[in-house]
C-alpha cells in the first residue's frame, strides 16, 4: 500500500496525488489522521524546508 497527498496550507485542504491498494476506508482514515494532525505536519514540513 503507498498513498501521496498535497497539501494546502492556506486552503486547509489535501488532495490524494495517488494511492496503490487502498481501500476507501483505508483512505478516509488517511485523511482524518491528515486533518488532525494538519499544523503539525506543516510545521515539521517547514522546519524540514528551513534546514536545507
Amino acid at each position: 500500500m503507498e498513498c501521496k497527498y498535497w497539501i494546502d496550507v492556506k486552503g486547509f485542504d489535501i488532495t490524494e496525488a495517488y494511492s496503490f491498494g487502498l481501500k476507501e476506508k483505508e483512505k478516509r482514515e488517511i485523511r482524518r489522521i491528515i486533518f488532525d494532525h494538519f499544523d503539525y505536519i506543516v510545521d515539521k514540513w517547514n522546519e524540514f524546508e528551513r534546514r536545507k
